[in-house]
């Protein structure tokens, strides 16, 4: 026969009377939090698995701050650049403008005068500064100026040649700037023709591109390089036109004859020479057109305006010299158009790449955020009715154990 002692009745009672209160406070818990789980001991195996979506959230959401960094900064970067090309289209326009060959000196320098308003706004474009005031072309030195003016007053990049990178998905990175070396500096520059001498009074002129295929085609292989141009002493003179960087490679010329100012071409380049002595001894004259240069938009534009300023027309030199300038100009405006354009495309490619990502994080953030709410939140209905029943038993555990609390051995005497 076993044996229960009162202590045992009332200790038993007791804990019973634990149990069900914690289990009630802990349902009313669940209820005022909205949390099913609220700490690892609720449930096992969700807590588990709520720890690992809260990860995932916090990976989401620092993906996504970097998305909305690149995202602004693509957007800035191309504003900017749009900003740049109808400033480079209203210099071609004066450019055009100053062609004319009615317009006086008054007219010109009027012209230069306004080109240079459009240059200081180029500057201050290719200056610009994010939201953190880093300047946007300077590449990995945002914190220096990208274009600052020399001693000479003119605009020379600071910067270097670095391009920032950000990462906006796990193993998937995205440039989020460029450095204006590469889009305002290296801009191909118009074929050009100069004198290197010996004699004076003649130059080379009306330079330009003819025949882009045949230019490449002269160059099998490699990049063009400066030709040379000298006139024989044969009869009638000719000219003869050889590799700068290799004389025993040479170029046919049509026509070959030499005419003092008339056009002729080679490797599909036309230019014309004037006054040139055939044979000049001891050194033949000798001009170069000058292939793979490189300039910068501002060295353009303050070319353009110093020559606007300074070129007399009245000599055929000065004039020619000045058509030469406003070819050129032109050509080198329309290279530097086409650079932006062709770095307003890479950088649309990297916009859509953003954009993609950024509704992906956005769908796997409301996809994890749905899971988590399925093994975190309560069911209120289940809990208010679970609440309820909780109570009942408490009540009833409560009475019954006053009842039986008050019994005694000696009642029975």
């Amino acid at each position: 026969m076993i044996r229960i002692s009162s202590q045992q009745v009332f200790s038993s009672g007791i804990n019973r009377l634990q149990e069900l209160n914690s289990n009630l406070n802990s349902t009313q818990q669940q209820i005022s939090t909205g949390k099913r789980v609220n700490k690892p001991s609720d449930d096992p195996v969700a807590a588990a698995r709520i720890l690992k979506l809260d990860q995932e959230l916090s990976r989401v959401k620092t993906y996504e701050r970097n998305v909305n960094l690149a995202d602004n900064r693509l957007k800035q970067e191309e504003s900017a650049l749009a900003s740049s090309i109808d400033v480079i289209q209203r210099i071609r326009e004066l450019t055009v403008q100053a062609g004319n060959g009615s317009l006086s000196p008054n007219d010109r320098r009027s012209i230069s005068s306004e080109m240079k308003e459009r240059l200081g706004q180029l500057a201050n474009i290719a200056n610009t500064r994010d939201t953190s005031g880093e300047y946007i072309f300077s590449g990995f030195q945002g914190s220096v100026q990208a274009f600052q003016q020399n001693d000479e007053g003119k605009y020379v990049y600071q910067g270097d040649e670095g391009q920032r990178v950000l990462e906006i998905d796990d193993g998937v990175t995205v440039p989020i700037s460029d450095n204006g070396k590469g889009i305002f500096v290296n801009v191909p520059a118009a074929v050009v023709g100069e004198h290197v001498g010996p004699t004076s009074g003649t130059f080379i002129s009306g330079v330009n591109v003819v025949n882009e295929a045949a230019l490449t085609g002269a160059f099998p292989g490699s990049f063009p390089n400066d030709i040379t141009l000298q006139v024989d002493n044969s009869t009638p003179p000719q000219v003869l036109a050889f590799d700068s960087n290799n004389p025993t490679v040479t170029f046919p010329v049509s026509p070959s004859d030499y005419q003092s100012g008339e056009a002729f071409v080679v490797a599909g380049i036309e230019a014309s020479i004037t006054g040139a002595v055939p044979g000049a001894a001891p050194i033949p004259d000798s001009y170069t057109l000058k292939i793979n240069e490189k300039q910068s938009v501002f060295g353009t534009i303050e070319n353009l305006i110093a020559g606007l300023e300074s070129l007399d027309k009245s000599s055929p030199e000065g004039n020619a010299g000045y058509d030469d300038l406003i070819a050129q100009s032109l050509a080198n405006l329309d290279n530097a158009q086409e650079s932006i354009v062709l770095k307003q495309t890479a950088l649309g490619g990297r916009m859509n790449a953003v954009e993609s990502t950024k509704s992906f994080l956005a769908d796997s953030s409301v996809y994890t955020n749905e899971i988590r709410s399925q093994l975190q939140d309560v069911d209120y209905a289940e809990a208010i009715s679970n609440l309820s029943f909780q109570s009942f038993v408490l009540q009833a555990a409560q009475q019954s154990f006053a009842q039986v609390s008050q019994l005694s051995l000696f009642d029975r005497l």
